[in-house]
């Protein structure tokens, strides 16, 4: 029982050791490698281990590449994936550029992959147009009448500027921005709904792909509609503006009127005073020529009757008070 025994550890650890020793040496890769006419070593497959990358992602691609008529070597795929790219994304892209005839070479192909960028699309776009419908776009003609146009932008990705080159946004960005020049210089909303061309050609006539990731291929109008009368709102604010202008300063007007005549009221009302005053003063300076002898009753007399000849006469030119014939 005791050799049984033995024997039952002895068998439990080769297999168990045998099991680590096929995952340190993938015998199955390295045969499937070398079946498929993509030769990888098997020192290569090992190592490939300790440097923790996966020797089935590494030894799938270089097979495909081969298959294609593409030779990359095991080094360079290994040094892609662990500068964190995607190693199949970017075999399969050259695969499709070589059927396409599209210039792409390994480098370029990981360059567009670290960049961030999709490169198996890019090479898809290229081959395949994409087309790209922009945001409503709002205008003005010339004769105020507002327009909304939307467009439609076919593009083609241009691998030599897809590391460092702009992208849809700005595609978009460029595109409206032509819209609105294009409709701002018509003469009238007319000329537009009449031939939306013209926008489409003038637009793409301005190289407006330079710098960016996609070559245009064609700008087409899809839709305008017309919107609000942006020339008859814009002169209703402004007389409504004027108006309210020419009441403040009526405003203003009135306030300074009213100013003023308050200010004469009150002057008026000290020159009644100082006249009050003035009168008050009368008989006492009476009474002292009177003590003084400089007035006599004579003297006296002869001014109350002035003074009542002067008052009947003021009563008489006052309306209403003419005496009766």
């Amino acid at each position: 029982m005791g050799d049984l025994a033995g024997m039952a550890v002895v068998g439990i650890g080769c297999f168990i050791g045998l099991m680590i020793l096929l995952y340190v040496i993938p015998v199955a890769l390295w045969f499937q490698a070398v079946v498929s006419g993509a030769k990888v070593s098997m020192f290569q497959l090992i190592f490939m281990r300790f440097r923790k990358v996966p020797p089935s992602l590494i030894v799938n691609a270089r097979i495909n590449a081969k298959k294609a008529g593409i030779d990359i070597s095991t080094d360079m795929l290994e040094s892609h994936y662990m500068a964190g790219g995607n190693v199949l994304n970017v075999v399969n892209a050259l695969i499709s550029a070589d059927k396409a005839n599209i210039a792409l070479d390994f480098q370029a192909a990981t360059a567009i992959d670290l960049a961030g960028r999709d490169v198996l699309e890019a090479v898809q776009m290229s081959v395949n147009p994409k087309v790209i419908d922009t945001p409503p776009v709002t205008a003005v003609a010339k004769d105020g009448i507002q327009l909304i146009a939307k467009a439609r932008v076919t593009v083609r990705a241009n691998i030599k500027q897809l590391v460092g080159g702009a992208g849809e946004d700005t595609i978009l960005a460029r595109v409206g921005e032509g819209v609105v020049s294009s409709i701002g210089s018509a003469a009238s909303h007319k000329a537009v709904l009449e031939n939306p061309d013209s926008i489409s050609k003038v637009v793409l006539g301005r190289g407006l792909d330079t710098g960016t990731a996609f070559e245009i291929l064609s700008i087409d109008i899809a839709d305008v509609d017309i919107g609000k009368n942006i020339g008859a709102i814009l002169q209703i604010d402004q007389a409504e503006a004027d108006k309210n202008i020419a009441q403040a300063k009526a405003e203003e007007r009135r306030a300074m009127a009213i100013a003023e005549e308050q200010e004469m009221k009150a002057k008026a009302q000290e020159a009644r005073a100082k006249v009050i005053l003035a009168e008050a003063e009368i008989p006492m300076a009476i009474a002292e020529s009177f003590r003084s002898g400089n007035l006599g009753i004579m003297d006296y007399y002869k001014m109350k009757n002035i003074q009542a000849d002067t008052e009947m006469r003021d009563s008489i030119s006052k309306p209403g008070n003419k005496p009766k014939k």
